[in-house]
């Protein structure tokens, strides 16, 4: 398991730290769209709105992809 800011630098470089639904749904190998509302409306992906957009902090894709380490593991 990679630490958080590893993870961080080397999964989705080419994406920015805030990601729209669409680029998200990318991340996770071309779900759908409604897959994607449904993981958010879940709170499967943390996010955040601002306006009527919907934003994601890369940091959330990652951690629900479960690739960093849990800071509750010993």
């Amino acid at each position: 398991m990679l630490k958080t800011n590893e993870a961080y630098k080397l999964l989705f470089p080419e994406y920015p730290d805030v990601v729209t639904v669409k680029q998200m749904c990318e991340m996770l190998g071309g779900i759908s769209d409604k897959t994607g509302y449904r993981l958010l409306h879940s709170g499967e992906i943390k996010s955040f709105t601002i306006g009527r957009c919907i934003r994601i902090p890369k940091v959330h894709v990652i951690d629900y992809l479960a690739v960093t380490e849990s800071v509750c593991e010993n």
